[in-house]
């Protein structure tokens, strides 16, 4: 299974430098961008860190 990340909610206003380097390590760089990546345990860790600024969706394949 995959998931569907996108940037909904700029960073800016959050200070924490371990949001951005989660987002620049997930490749999200602009706002409403996507990306697809697959359902691990690391992925899902990195999701959890952002969940404010991301909407996640399941893509079947």
């Amino acid at each position: 299974m995959k998931l569907r990340i996108t940037l909904v909610k700029s960073p800016i206003g959050y200070d924490r430098k371990k949001q951005r380097a989660t987002l620049k390590a997930l490749g999200l760089k602009k706002l409403n961008s996507t990306v697809i990546k697959e359902d691990i345990p690391q992925i899902r860790g990195m999701i959890n860190v952002v969940s404010h600024l991301v909407r996640v969706e399941k893509v079947d394949e």
